[in-house]
């Protein structure tokens, strides 16, 4: 005999939830890194991978550690990330100018090329997800409140 206490088709009452901010947001992330995954998973990127890239390409020779900051992460899984990346030929470390404890992050030139193919899919997924969006203006004024939000 069958589970019915398995059932899905059973509409769902969010009830307190509806009314939460944080967890609409978590939920359109949630949809965001769905649809992310759908588009860059064969390349073998996340939605936290491909931050740590989009960051260190516009501000080569960045450590770790600053990227980290500038990305709100851990350090400890910074590592294992920036390890990743290296290992795709992506990114490199080199040792920090100003300090040589540190490793200052660069693109390889390979990485370089793999950016512009990735950023193209992200871009066009972004562009993708805001056409569900009313107007131009509809999607200005929803960055502009999650600028806000995030402060």
């Amino acid at each position: 005999m069958a589970d019915d206490t398995k059932n899905t088709d059973q509409s769902v009452d969010f009830g307190i939830l509806n009314n939460l901010v944080g967890y609409r947001l978590r939920r359109a992330q949630l949809n965001f890194f769905s649809k992310f995954s759908e588009v860059c998973s064969d390349l073998g990127i996340s939605p936290g991978l491909f931050a740590i890239i989009a960051i260190v390409e516009r501000n080569p020779g960045l450590t770790q550690t600053a990227v980290a900051q500038a990305l709100g992460n851990d350090r400890s899984a910074m590592v294992a990330a920036v390890d990743k990346l290296e290992k795709m030929d992506i990114l490199e470390r080199r040792p920090a100018v100003n300090d040589r404890r540190s490793y200052a992050l660069f693109m390889t030139k390979y990485g370089k090329k793999f950016f512009q193919t990735l950023s193209g899919r992200v871009m066009d997924h972004e562009k993708n997800m805001a056409s569900r969006l009313e107007s131009e203006q509809e999607l200005e004024w929803l960055l502009k409140t999650l600028d806000i939000l995030s402060q």
